[in-house]
């Protein structure tokens, strides 16, 4: 893949520039509970005030249906940025339209104005050419610096990019781009991937066409589950939806031997009794989990295995996906254990998924990850060979 321009491939003079930032923040009763996302889109931010660019910030939040819903707006985004940025922020009532024309024409050098949910209208996920063309505006420059929504063909990430005349990764695209530029082109000895997770059907893709590519591809969480049922074996009252069980099979089938003996699967579970529900918990080995019982987590022989490999026969490691039910102690044991073990390694490591990251961050190893992505669909996407409409869009260098 050619190597897309970012912000530092342009001269900045204060252009008009329109960023499409991830403010998809977590909200409360309308307040933020992590500013991560708004945080990690300063630096991009502030170099174009330096510049003294006018600035229009574009983001979705939440899931609106394409129609205004006051939960998902943006305001309280506007207030914690303009705290961030120690510099007034002004809040558009909409994204498009005659009123935020005119805002948008009357912003000065080094100003920023926040448009409101662009999922607000229905175009955005249709990717509207006419609702495109609006949003554009008065944009000389385009700055896509999100990550996290750059596998999706939307309005705001790929549709703006055919009315304005340049359009850059941002300073954290860039960030990301480079990182996993490195597990993308990756494979052979000491490549591993860590899969954990619910759906296989989510990642039959990343599974298929990573095997080739792998030493070894480990697998985690309640996809595990319907591998082994794939297998024959009993699982019990676990979470394995008939839907991953295709997957699974689909997968099994289309691999020869040598491929599928790459792929790790657990060798021991942690269990929990529902049926009857007593609450009592056990470690079982893989091929003995009991009617009644729902396996929850991988179990102690299975992290003291995953851990070896990843502290003693990994180069480059992409992680995307809890080990188990982690949001329930102790079944967060084993997606803790891998975290750890990722710390330990001198592999590069590069983690992505929500659980994934909430598991080093609990822990607080951020500092030991080479890089921790902000988009766990966009990462795992690009790691396993895709094209992103977001990235594909943007100029090339």
């Amino acid at each position: 893949m050619a190597r897309k321009k970012t912000l530092r491939d342009v001269h900045l003079s204060g252009q008009p520039t329109l960023v499409r930032v991830d403010f998809n923040v977590p909200l409360e009763d309308g307040k933020i509970t992590d500013e991560t996302r708004i945080q990690g889109a300063l630096p991009t931010i502030q170099a174009l005030l330096d510049a003294g660019c006018p600035v229009t910030l574009c983001s979705h939040l939440g899931r609106p249906k394409g129609k205004p819903d006051p939960q998902f707006s943006l305001k309280p985004v506007a207030e914690r940025l303009a705290e961030a940025l120690d510099a007034p922020v002004t809040m558009a009532p909409d994204c498009i339209g005659d009123e935020v024309a005119q805002m948008r024409s009357d912003l000065g050098a080094g100003e920023v104005l926040l448009l409101e949910n662009t999922r607000f209208h229905a175009g955005e996920e249709a990717n509207d050419a006419d609702f495109a063309r609006a949003l554009a505006g008065n944009a000389e420059l385009f700055v896509d610096d999100a990550f996290g929504s750059m596998h999706r063909a939307h309005a705001s990430t790929v549709g703006v990019t055919e009315f304005i005349g340049a359009c850059v990764a941002g300073m954290l695209v860039g960030k990301e781009l480079d990182a996993l530029a490195k597990c993308r082109a990756a494979s052979g000895d000491g490549f591993i991937v860590i899969l954990g997770g619910a759906k296989v059907e989510e990642k039959i893709n990343a599974i298929t066409q990573m095997l080739p590519r792998v030493e070894k591809l480990i697998i985690g969480g309640a996809m595990a589950w319907a591998f082994f049922k794939v297998m024959g074996r009993e699982v019990g009252a676990s979470l394995c939806k008939d839907s991953s069980v295709e997957a699974a099979a689909q997968i099994m089938k289309k691999m020869d031997d040598e491929l599928l003996a790459r792929m790790m699967l657990p060798l021991d579970v942690h269990m929990k009794q529902v049926k009857p529900d007593t609450g009592e918990t056990k470690f079982a080995d893989a091929a003995a989990i009991e009617p009644g019982w729902n396996a929850l987590d991988i179990g102690p022989k299975t992290r003291d295995e995953y851990g070896r490999i990843i502290r003693d026969e990994a180069e480059i490691v992409f992680w995307n996906g809890p080990m188990g039910y982690f949001e329930e102690a102790p079944f967060d044991e084993g997606t803790l254990a891998v975290a750890r073990a990722l710390a330990d390694t001198k592999a590069f490591t590069v983690v992505g998924g929500g659980d994934s990251v909430a598991a080093v961050t609990q822990i607080c190893y951020e500092d030991d990850m080479s890089h921790i992505s902000t988009g766990g669909g966009a990462s795992l996407e690009y790691v396993q060979g895709d094209t992103l409409p977001g990235v594909e869009a943007l100029d090339e260098a």
